[in-house]
């Protein structure tokens, strides 16, 4: 079977065996078998953040397909869901809101599975999995053993975790989330949801009307996947926005954007770097180029190899190095190639 046909930017080789996991026993025997043979490993769900070579993978790839969610509510806790890793992630964020569980409204139209929302600390819109999640239970494939993190075990941070630092060390079995009962948003953070929904940074809004207005935001920037519409064969967002010293921020363009973070540090637009260093929407192609609808995707025509889309990313990423002096990072996981 080719990778591209289990990522959503459509590259990537032949698997040399690939294992297809429905339920959690299954899929911890696929990869522990694996690792007891000396095989190397890949563990794909959704495919929505992986940029595989076009040689393919030389072991063994297990396709992640568990099901199953179950909730406890109450009004004092909220609704403590515990879904299995293969949940596609957008339906447990829809099932939240006819539920009236608040807090993942903002993470709509996100593609995926619920296993990587801890890994990547998905976010958008202003929430991330974060600010919710109670407990995710993983196979240690270094210790051959099941374990369970809280949240602070995760060590969540923009865009990373743990987990994240590990690369391949966790399998993410089920997640946890702690989500408070409300008909209504948790307070809105984002300025663009806020003008989109008529009201102020900070106020609420119906939990259905925050997921229709992320949905039409993020289809305008085809970030909503969708096989007739070439702009949302990408892995989202190629790059995470830059985290910078104040110094390091103070000199950038009086004009950049500027936006607190942790530890005193300060956040940038990758999109704007990427498009004051040159590279406006649709640049690129006829294979692989950037979104006609947003600079931070990178897509894949129609034809793109992976080559192709390393290629691309190299010369935006060395653009916006000479222009600013600031190295861009990827935010998918590469596998068998690298920037």
């Amino acid at each position: 079977m080719r990778l591209a046909d289990l990522t959503t930017l459509r590259v990537g080789g032949e698997a040399a065996e690939v294992v297809e996991a429905t339920d959690e026993a299954t899929l911890v025997e696929a990869v522990a078998e694996a690792d007891a043979a000396g095989l190397p490993v890949l563990v794909v769900a959704g495919g929505s953040n992986l940029l595989v070579a076009d040689d393919g993978f030389p072991g063994r790839v297990v396709l992640v397909r568990t099901r199953g969610v179950a909730t406890e509510s109450d009004s004092c806790g909220g609704a403590w869901v515990t879904a299995a890793a293969g949940e596609p992630w957008d339906d447990l964020v829809a099932r939240a809101v006819a539920e009236g569980w608040a807090g993942i409204e903002a993470l709509s139209g996100i593609p995926g599975t619920v296993g990587a929302t801890p890994i990547q600390n998905v976010g958008a819109y202003g929430q991330e999995v974060g600010d919710v999640l109670a407990r995710v239970r993983t196979w240690d494939r270094r210790e051959a053993a099941r374990r369970t993190f809280t949240v602070a075990a995760c060590e969540l941070g923009y865009r990373t975790s743990l987990f994240k630092r590990e690369p391949g060390r966790h399998v993410v079995l089920d997640v946890s989330l702690q989500l408070p009962l409300s008909p209504t948003s948790t307070p809105i953070r984002y300025a663009e949801l806020a003008r989109a929904l008529g009201t102020d940074v900070g106020g609420r809004a119906p939990l259905v009307d925050v997921r229709s207005a992320v949905l039409t935001l993020r289809r305008a920037k085809g970030m909503v996947l969708d096989p007739a519409d070439p702009d949302t064969s990408s892995a989202g967002s190629f790059f995470t926005n830059p985290v910078l010293a104040p110094e390091a921020a103070a000199a950038l363009p009086a004009d950049a954007p500027r936006f607190p973070a942790a530890e005193g540090r300060v956040k940038t637009s990758a999109a704007w770097l990427i498009e004051r260093a040159g590279f406006p929407k649709g640049y690129g192609g006829p294979a692989a180029a950037l979104s006609a609808k947003h600079t931070l995707a990178l897509t894949n025509r129609g034809s793109a190899s992976a080559a192709d889309l390393l290629t691309l990313a190299r010369e935006v990423r060395e653009g916006v190095r000479r222009a600013f002096g600031i190295d861009l990072e990827p935010e998918p996981t590469l596998v068998g190639c690298a920037l």
